[in-house]
């Protein structure tokens, strides 16, 4: 039985490995692309379902593309607004034992058995992250994203919180009572937007690209 389980283990190590590297070889070259996450339980034809949409229509019409968690609800409804529209839809299913069922609307869609594999690919390949409203998981990727920022183990990028209404209270609590107990810096907050529109969404991702490129272009031409 200690054999067994041994070896089981040893080839959960291969199965991880296997996942990293289809990610990997299957995103590169993918470009500018956006990760937007948000509920699977937001109905169609929801607020927050229109705005996804919208939003994810205008960046894959500018040749940005949409990267989702593959599944119903937001997440549709990004995939949905860039699907065959410039940008490439990326989905990053997980097997789940409810609520996640790939939608149609992906060019590319992998398929993910752990979570901090497709996690990681999240991060990797956005030049920036919108967070509609959502749960636990939406949570849990918010504060990855956030964590991952403030301790510069990744480059910073806009994120963006989409629905004021929506963050309104956790913003507050966190500045009311996170902040005042000095678990995190007044400076923090500045890793956060809120935005109440696709368009207001849009023009913060244009504008940190557009500085990007400024900032490349200038470092080759250094001597």
């Amino acid at each position: 039985m200690v054999d067994d389980f041994k070896t089981t283990e040893a080839w959960r190590v291969f199965r991880i490995q296997a996942e990293l590297i289809d990610g990997i070889e299957v995103l590169r070259g993918l470009g500018i692309a956006v990760t937007i996450f948000g509920s699977a339980r937001s109905k169609v034809g929801s607020r927050y379902y229109k705005d996804a949409e919208k939003l994810s229509r205008k960046l894959s019409k500018k040749g940005i593309s949409v990267i989702t968690g593959g599944g119903p609800g937001i997440m549709e409804a990004a995939n949905k607004g860039c699907f065959k529209k410039g940008g490439k839809s990326v989905g990053l299913n997980i097997s789940l034992p409810f609520e996640q069922a790939p939608n149609q609307y992906q060019d590319i869609s992998l398929s993910f058995r752990y979570f901090f594999v497709r996690k990681l690919m999240f991060a990797k390949h956005a030049d920036s992250i919108v967070i509609f409203p959502g749960g636990f998981g939406t949570m849990d990727e918010l504060f990855e994203a956030l964590t991952l920022v403030q301790t510069e183990k990744i480059k910073p990028f806009p994120i963006v919180l989409y629905g004021s209404k929506y963050w309104n209270g956790l913003l507050d609590w966190f500045k009311e009572s996170v902040l005042e107990e000095g678990c995190v810096s007044k400076s923090d907050f500045e890793l956060i937007q809120v935005a109440d529109s696709p368009k207001e969404v849009v023009d913060i991702i244009t504008r940190f690209i557009a500085e990007k490129k400024e900032v490349g272009r200038k470092k080759c031409n250094l001597k």
